[in-house]
């Protein structure tokens, strides 16, 4: 482990122009679509022994790689070579009194750990973002992926190899013993500048208690929707049912819907219906028992804690916005949280009001992915209080220095 860490480091001193970059990344997608068979061939060897060990199924899809999937990770691959290079650019320039111009700019990180879990996507993905950005990444996958992780791994560093690019810019840990994520978290802050956890609570719990290394990332992605008494019925029930069931198992699925008391009564059957009859589970309070006609589970204080990832959703009725407001702040995870209203007034209140990273109005929290930002893809969401919050994308890798100069000033 302290060798990959010392060729990780190693590799940063190697500073690359934008054109090198963006050749690297063509070639690698060249070589995913080129190499399709061999790369489905190792996923395969992974469906079987997930299979084997009885991974949840949730997980198996997550898992799974075909065609249709390899052409979207080829085509993130080179959504990410055509965006702007986030490195050396300029965020700031200003002259002082006392003759000094100092300038602000972006620089790479250095080394990244990721430590995930299931999907792939996420080893070319967060290869490819830390590559243009000018990190060196050092992948940790789940054992029930190493097949498929190792050659998506493998066919990257035979184009950065093609390119006369150190290969160390990308590293895979070929192997399945869980001592070594302790390894990285605990002996490797001489080598890895921050670490970014994908995967389950568990995972995240782990890395959050135990890194000795800065942290990108969140634990849980507990959602909320809040229907305001100013909303739309037709676009509340399009909108809640395309956030809660459109894919129950990510973390930007709503977990939670907050009604306002004055149209409970209205939109509570049309929009709990449709999930109902699409095999959803509710919970609900004791106001909403005297208006909803189909099937009602009771809510407890647990349920507003809860991160169900699957077909179950949690709903209070609200006294008024502040109390929506205070419910979000108290039990979300300030991942994403959305307001449906068509009072202007009030959609403001909540998107300045609530703590999360990603604030919506109008909007299905299912668009809390970098992708949909237009950041080309991310390496996680951050609900971290200080930056980077929110999808962690191209503009998020970097960070920065100053860079001053005068004509031989010297200091009073």
């Amino acid at each position: 482990m302290k060798l990959i860490g010392i060729k990780a480091k190693k590799s940063c001193e190697n500073k690359l122009n934008t054109k090198k970059k963006n050749l690297v990344l063509n070639d690698y997608a060249k070589l995913l679509d080129k190499e399709k068979k061999f790369i489905i061939r190792e996923n395969l060897k992974d469906i079987k022994f997930a299979k084997k060990i009885k991974l949840k199924e949730n997980l198996i899809n997550r898992l799974q790689l075909n065609r249709e999937k390899l052409i979207s990770i080829k085509n993130s691959i080179k959504k990410i070579a055509k965006l702007k290079d986030p490195v050396n650019n300029t965020l700031d320039k200003w002259k002082r009194p006392n003759g000094l111009t100092i300038s602000r700019i972006t620089i790479p990180i250095g080394v990244i750990g990721v430590i995930y879990e299931s999907r792939p996507n996420v080893t070319s993905d967060v290869a490819s973002l830390c590559f243009k950005s000018g990190n060196a990444v050092i992948l940790k996958g789940g054992s029930e992926a190493i097949n498929t992780n190792k050659a998506l791994a493998k066919l990257f560093r035979k184009a950065l190899k093609k390119n006369k690019v150190d290969e160390n810019f990308i590293q895979f840990i070929n192997s399945k013993q869980k001592k070594i994520v302790d390894i990285m978290l605990s002996k490797m802050k001489d080598y890895i500048d921050v670490i970014i956890p994908r995967g389950g609570k568990g995972l995240v719990k782990k890395v959050q208690e135990f890194s000795k290394i800065p942290i990108i990332g969140h634990l849980e992605g507990l959602c909320h929707t809040y229907i305001d008494k100013d909303a739309s019925l037709k676009m509340a029930t399009e909108v809640v049912y395309n956030a809660k069931l459109r894919n129950t198992s990510i973390c930007g699925a709503t977990e939670t819907i907050l009604m306002h008391k004055n149209i409970v009564k209205k939109f509570s059957n049309p929009i709990l219906q449709k999930l109902e009859k699409n095999g959803c589970k509710i919970f609900g309070d004791q106001i909403l028992k005297k208006y909803y006609k189909g099937r009602l589970f009771s809510a407890t204080e647990k349920d507003w804690k809860t991160e169900y990832l699957a077909s179950t959703v949690s709903i209070k009725v609200i006294n008024n916005l502040n109390e929506a407001i205070d419910h979000i702040n108290k039990y979300g995870t300030m991942h994403t949280d959305s307001i449906i209203t068509n009072n202007r007034k009030t959609a403001v209140n909540f998107l300045k009001n609530v703590k999360s990273s990603i604030a919506m109005h109008n909007t299905s929290t299912q668009f809390a992915d970098g992708g949909e930002f237009g950041f080309g893809g991310e390496v996680g969401i951050s609900t971290n209080t200080l930056p980077p919050r929110g999808p962690v994308g191209l503009n998020q890798l970097v960070s920065y220095k100053y860079h001053v100069t005068s004509k031989g000033k010297t200091r009073k």
